[in-house]
């Protein structure tokens, strides 16, 4: 299994949504930044959104075990080995790429759950 890197492309806030439906001075994600990088494989990375993990991990998983193909039907993403994904904050949602890298995941790297 290789290592996957997400990189944070956009922090967005949808304004008229979140004047109609958010809490008063609601702004950008504080979670992520712009330009932040993380590497994941099987396991969300530390420091990372909980709720944009759940949005994602299955592209990461996917990535990090070897897909190249174009995603879907041809139609979406042009690079092989690359996803762009967002959380499912639809007030202020983070928009990442996904990358498959050559980095191998060290044995050590996994957690024995039980």
């Amino acid at each position: 299994m290789k290592k996957v890197k997400i990189t944070i492309l956009r922090t967005t806030l949808q304004e008229d949504l979140a004047k109609e439906y958010g809490v008063e001075g609601l702004s950008t994600c504080p979670l992520m930044s712009e330009g932040q990088t993380f590497y994941a494989d099987y396991a969300k990375p530390d420091g990372f959104c909980d709720e944009a993990w759940k949005a994602i991990y299955q592209y990461v998983f996917a990535l990090a075990h070897g897909a190249q193909e174009v995603w879907y039907f041809n139609d979406w993403i042009k690079t092989p080995g690359v996803a762009v994904v967002s959380c499912n904050d639809g007030l202020r949602p983070v928009i990442m790429k996904l990358e498959a890298t050559g980095i191998e995941s060290k044995d050590d790297d996994f957690k024995i759950l039980y």
